[in-house]
């Protein structure tokens, strides 16, 4: 019985933070033929007036151009998602601006039964099998592909470093590399390759603190056109599901802190949950640092059902340990050594006078 109270907590961490990312097509013709060991040089982008511009860009200049094209072109692309030991999951990614400046996107994953997200505007609609179709208000569609990475790079900064590698081919096209580092090694790092005539991401992979490849998301094909897709001329908005109104919720004051967090990582959120299974009550918070979020379960040691536990699943670690009167689970995609010092830190909450 307790280590289903504890795979229980697993199960409802894990897939209450993923959700989802991508598209389809053609590939861009690409004219640089340049070697995967060349140096890096003085990089061609785009310009808003259709020129391009000629100058030795940062990491910081380089993410700006991705989440500019991200937000602002009429793309259509294809990847596929690989973990260690899993099948390879593609998706197809459309994005487009349409007349009047509204922002529209899609989602579809290829394989199995199915599983498609629609947004249009601030409105993304989940449609999937043998579930009734929902909408919530989201200005962008979350994915494999981390969306602060996409989105929002700068919030990364204070807990990773961004580092200029060099120039690379991914997918037929020359490509600049850039390493994500953990500043203070607590977390799993990044490879990310962008493509240098126009941004787009090409390739990204998670590595464990040996270096050991984790995740891969690789971009088969991407071709970015002058218009939207015609697909989005067959979206009718009225025929969506309406967003579901999110009662506004008072967060319970919870009667511990946690005392260390890695370098950039935020408490985001905290409450209460029953279990399904058990039906046990646990104080709970999210953690999240922007590409990878942490959740922490705490309940009374007495009423534990179970002793400690460390598990590993494809790239979460699960550790649960009794800490003083409390029991602790926290489950997230960073190393074990990481998951302990959250746990070890937990403590009675600092009140002011």
């Amino acid at each position: 019985m307790g280590r289903v109270n504890l795979i229980a907590i697993f199960i409802i961490a894990v897939f209450a933070s993923s959700e989802i990312l991508a598209q389809s097509v053609q590939t861009v013709p690409d004219a640089q033929n340049a070697s995967s060991n060349e140096a890096p040089s003085n990089q061609t982008v785009p310009t808003d007036e259709g020129n391009t511009l000629s100058a030795p860009l940062t990491t910081t200049q380089w993410l700006e151009q991705l989440s500019k094209i991200i937000s602002s072109a009429n793309f259509q692309v294809t990847y596929v998602q690989t973990k260690v030991g899993k099948e390879t999951v593609p998706y197809l990614w459309r994005h487009g601006v349409l007349d009047d400046g509204t922002e529209v996107e899609q989602l579809n994953l290829q394989n199995g039964p199915g599983r498609e997200l629609i947004r249009v505007g601030d409105v993304v609609s989940v449609f999937e099998p043998d579930v009734q179709p929902y909408s919530l208000r989201s200005n962008h569609i979350n994915g494999p592909i981390p969306s602060a990475l996409l989105y929002h790079p700068q919030q990364l900064l204070d807990g990773y470093e961004f580092v200029l590698v060099g120039r690379a081919r991914v997918t037929g096209r020359s490509a600049q590399q850039i390493r994500i580092v953990s500043r203070d090694n607590t977390r799993f790092g990044y490879q990310l390759w962008l493509d240098e005539k126009t941004g787009m991401l090409l390739k990204l992979n998670m590595l464990d603190l040996q270096g050991g490849l984790l995740e891969q998301i690789q971009v088969t094909a991407f071709s970015i056109n002058a218009t939207p897709s015609e697909y989005f001329s067959r979206i009718n908005p009225s025929s969506l599901p309406q967003p579901m109104a999110m009662a506004a919720s008072q967060p319970r004051e919870l009667s511990w802190d946690v005392g260390y967090l890695p370098l950039g990582m935020r408490e985001i959120k905290q409450d209460t949950r029953r279990l399904a299974l058990t039906g046990q009550v646990v104080e709970y918070k999210l953690l999240s640092d922007g590409l990878v979020d942490v959740s922490v379960y705490v309940q009374p040691a007495e009423d534990a059902v179970g002793g400690d536990l460390a598990l590993r699943n494809e790239l979460s670690t699960f550790l649960t340990l009794t800490h003083g009167k409390a029991q602790v689970t926290v489950v997230g995609e960073i190393p074990l050594q990481t998951a302990k010092a959250i746990a070890t830190s937990l403590g009675p909450k600092t009140r002011n006078p």
